[in-house]
């Protein structure tokens, strides 16, 4: 089964006919992870008798045609919560930790007769931007296997990219489903804040992580935000905002979008060969009828420094129960409780974690709340009053996701600083709580460049509707890891 050039209304259609049944799709993503995932790392968990056993009762009883995402395999980022299946967040912390529920989204899934067939690999606890972080191994580009898969959610991306499986779940905190996207060249969604259930994910920094869906079409993308998305009584941040068909209705005719493109989004540090893909792309959609403005968001600047404050303030707090008491690892030869403490979190958490937990306990501390978490919050308020000024007179927002392509292993890993940078375009979006698509707009040194489009809140039509017509008039998604169509 060829997952890089079928889409799932096109599997979804075999399986109502009985040209193909769930078990057959079940064994080609299975004999697909079998045959390359030593090429390119992406799960870490294979969930192999689990999705055999659910496509054959799906068999059994029929797939009914509302149900397209029924008998149709999916991979699950490692910090999304399977019940009686491994779920590690990618660190030594959480090795040998099985959960007794599942995630809201993953019983959203499996309602809708989807199948998960395995857990990805990640950044230990979505910390990072390349998925060199975590415990177990390192992801590779679906492109090049010498190139970073971005990160955090790099398994999901790779597994996608790559022909694998037809979808992926990811979270994203400050672009961690956007960001890899880009360097797969696949479509990553992060909806708006609350527009999809944390219930099960396991918390990095609570009021900017989010669900998200890694596609390889736009289309595809939008049936399964459809049937994640909506209330869940057990995550009070999760909105009762009407839920449509993200997929209906789709045009390639942009005429009267009004898309704005920050200028600080292609300052300094944004490669020139990123910047030429993007223009290109700007000009695509100006021929499909928008109009394109040049605009301000001032407060961009300051966005990766108050990021790293609040976030590492949250991770700080929501990562103290890993103690080494009730679950996770627990160090051996210890002294006394305190020492427990100290050797369980010292060996259980890798060094990006570690650093970010002490950040965040720092900018909480007495002396510092004033001048670090106090000041981030208020630039936060500032960066989300940016976009509202902006969505006052524009439906969109468009700019490069990742300011360049995806590079090598390694060699960002002397100075941390330039790697956090890798976020600067994305983290907007997670401080305002929109939502921010990625799609792939063209190739630079051979490597996918990706194209981001930003919303006002609840807008994810309008990302949907911009990106079809893009990817429809330029059929970028024809190009895959394995050749063209």
């Amino acid at each position: 089964m060829d997952f890089l050039h079928t889409d799932l209304e096109t599997l979804h259609q075999q399986l109502v006919d009985k040209e193909i049944t769930a078990t057959d799709l079940v064994q080609a993503a299975l004999d697909n992870i079998d045959a390359t995932d030593s090429k390119y790392d992406a799960f870490i968990t294979v969930m192999k008798d689990e999705a055999l056993a659910q496509a054959a009762q799906l068999d059994a009883q029929g797939i009914d045609a509302d149900d397209i995402l029924a008998g149709i395999p999916y991979g699950i980022k490692d910090n999304i919560v399977t019940k009686d299946v491994l779920t590690t967040a990618a660190s030594r912390m959480l090795e040998n930790f099985v959960p007794i529920y599942d995630a809201t989204v993953v019983e959203k899934l499996r309602d809708a007769g989807a199948i998960g067939i395995g857990k990805l690999n990640m950044d230990e606890f979505a910390m990072g931007s390349t998925t060199e972080t975590s415990y177990f191994k390192q992801t590779k580009n679906a492109w090049n296997t010498d190139k970073v898969p971005g990160g955090s959610s790099g398994g999901s991306a790779a597994a996608v990219a790559s022909g694998q499986i037809p979808y992926a779940l990811g979270t994203d905190t400050g672009g961690s489903v956007r960001q890899p996207a880009a360097f797969n060249g696949i479509v990553g969604m992060k909806p708006t804040y609350g527009r999809v259930s944390r219930w099960g994910v396991i918390a990095f920094a609570s009021s900017f992580d989010q669900v998200g869906v890694l596609a390889r079409t736009v289309k595809d993308n939008a049936h399964v935000l459809t049937a994640l998305a909506g209330q869940d009584a057990q995550d009070q941040t999760s909105s009762a905002q009407a839920v449509p068909d993200f997929a209906a209705n789709l045009t390639t005719d942009l005429s009267g979008m009004k898309i704005a493109v920050p200028k600080e989004y292609f300052g300094r540090g944004v490669s020139e060969e990123v910047k030429t893909t993007i223009e290109a792309g700007l000009e695509t959609l100006k021929s499909l009828g928008a109009t394109v403005d040049e605009v301000s968001l001032p407060h961009t600047q300051y966005g990766v420094a108050a990021y790293y404050i609040l976030a590492s303030a949250e991770a700080s707090s929501n990562l103290q129960r890993f103690d080494g008491i009730r679950y996770g690892f627990r160090a051996d030869n210890v002294k006394n409780l305190e020492d427990l403490y100290v050797q369980s979190r010292s060996q259980g958490f890798g060094d990006e974690v570690k650093r970010r937990i002490m950040l965040g306990t720092y900018s909480l501390s007495a002396g510092s709340y004033d001048a670090f978490f106090k000041k981030a919050a208020q630039i936060r308020t500032l960066m989300a009053d940016d976009f509202k000024k902006v969505f006052a007179d524009y439906d969109l927002i468009v700019g490069p996701t990742a300011p360049n392509v995806a590079y090598n292993f390694g060699e960002n890993s002397d100075d941390p600083e330039i790697t956090y940078m890798n976020d600067v375009l994305t983290i907007p979006v997670n401080m305002a709580g929109l939502p921010g698509m990625s799609v792939n707009a063209g190739f630079a040194n051979e490597l996918p460049v990706g194209m981001q489009f930003i919303g006002d809140q609840f807008q994810e039509e309008k990302l949907y509707q911009a990106g079809y017509a893009f990817e429809q008039a330029t059929k970028l998604y024809e190009k895959t890891p394995g050749g063209a169509k």
